[in-house]
């Protein structure tokens, strides 16, 4: 334990401490929620600045030629793939998350027609609840959303279900499902899986194509530090390249400026494309990814258990007896990369702690959640942050 919260000690040792200057993080603040919006990378500054002056300002339409911008779906898409271990060819950037989750699951859908369920966590992020609603509803044809607990999931994989559509990574508890297990037991029920990492790209390591996840999604802004509102990802299991999607636009045809009478799809990933690249999003977006990819995610995920472990050691032994319930996992591999306590007055302590100059967020109607972001978080600003906790809490 005394080494744990040597916090000195941790900071030294640390592989990826170098990275903070990589962020252009204000002073006196201690930011915790990175997994709501991840910090402005520094060189994006720069990238932007030449994206809007030269590109945008002095090569004007050239530019979706001479500087790669009807590439940039794909070349952002498989620089995350290989965050997410995917397979060459099977990811691309584009959309919001939502719009992507309808994609895949409507793909998946069409891909087991003598099926009528969708099977999802009752506490599953509550947008990927509503696409899915709306997206059953608008199919008809009897298909259903089935919620169930957490640790009724398996048991739920019946012959009718068609879909086991997962978050990977709550967004309340932090706690982190095992993809792999969850995924051989829907294809063992004839299911398919669809995965949502928004939570957890970036933040911890990934395997897609090991794992035979069918088709996953994410979003670009939180771990990948895109910027607010950057692009999402959706990528397609190679034996389901051929999968129907259901927003055919110019951008998803496999020759776009042939501008035919009809609809060929693209034979990769590039057939979930639908309209024009957002073009400065995605600039910024490739900029959050490259800084990614310089790191080791095994070096990510180390540091990011020993800042929980860390954390939670501190707040048992600084804050007891204000009524902090921990919701996130003790084990450390069952959760992601964010720590969450339970207290009646969460909203109120949060916004003092914010004041105190430590932001973290409050998740009604109880919760206090904290982003741990490996590349930029210091052990140091833990202790911090704990010592303002108390004094927020008290």
């Amino acid at each position: 334990m005394s080494d744990l919260l040597d916090l000195a000690a941790l900071d030294a040792a640390d592989p990826l401490a170098a990275f903070r200057a990589e962020f252009a993080l204000p002073e006196g603040v201690i930011y915790l929620d990175g997994n709501s919006l991840g910090p402005l990378p520094r060189a994006a500054r720069a990238r932007m600045g030449a994206v809007i002056e030269q590109e945008w300002g002095r090569d004007l339409i050239r530019s979706w030629e001479i500087n790669g911008w009807m590439e940039l779906p794909r070349r952002v898409g498989e620089k995350i793939g290989r965050l997410i271990g995917a397979a060459p060819g099977c990811t691309v950037a584009c959309d919001s998350t939502s719009i992507n989750l309808f994609k895949a699951l409507a793909a998946a859908l069409a891909l087991r027609p003598e099926r009528r369920v969708v099977l999802t966590q009752a506490d599953n992020f509550p947008t990927d609840l509503y696409v899915t609603e709306g997206l059953c509803a608008l199919l008809g044809r009897g298909i259903e959303v089935r919620r169930v607990p957490e640790e009724a999931i398996a048991a739920a994989l019946g012959p009718e279900v068609a879909v086991l559509s997962l978050t990977h990574v709550n967004y309340r508890s932090g706690r982190m499902h095992d993809m792999a297990r969850l995924t051989r037991a829907a294809h063992a029920a004839g299911a398919l899986a669809v995965w949502d990492l928004s939570h957890s790209a970036g933040a911890v390591p990934l395997d897609l194509a090991a794992c035979g996840a069918d088709f996953a999604v994410g979003c670009g802004y939180k771990f990948l530090n895109g910027g607010p509102g950057a692009p999402s990802f959706i990528s397609i299991a190679p034996a389901h390249l051929g999968a129907p999607m259901p927003l055919t636009g110019w951008m998803g045809h496999a020759d776009p400026f042939a501008f035919g009478p009809g609809y060929r799809p693209a034979d990769d990933a590039g057939r979930a494309l639908v309209g024009t690249p957002f073009v400065l999003s995605l600039a910024a977006l490739e900029v959050g990814v490259d800084l990614m990819l310089e790191a080791d995610m095994a070096a990510v995920r180390a540091k990011s258990l020993l800042l929980a472990e860390a954390f939670i050691a501190l707040v048992e032994r600084d804050c007891a007896g204000i009524g902090l319930e921990l919701l996130t996992p003790r084990t450390p591999e069952l959760r992601g990369s964010q720590v969450a306590w339970r207290h009646p007055r969460a909203e109120a302590i949060m916004r003092a702690l914010i004041a105190r100059g430590v932001i973290g967020d409050f998740r009604p109607p109880d919760i206090l959640r904290f982003g741990l972001t490996p590349l930029y978080l210091r052990f140091a600003e833990i202790g911090a942050a704990v010592k303002r906790l108390a004094e927020a809490a008290g």
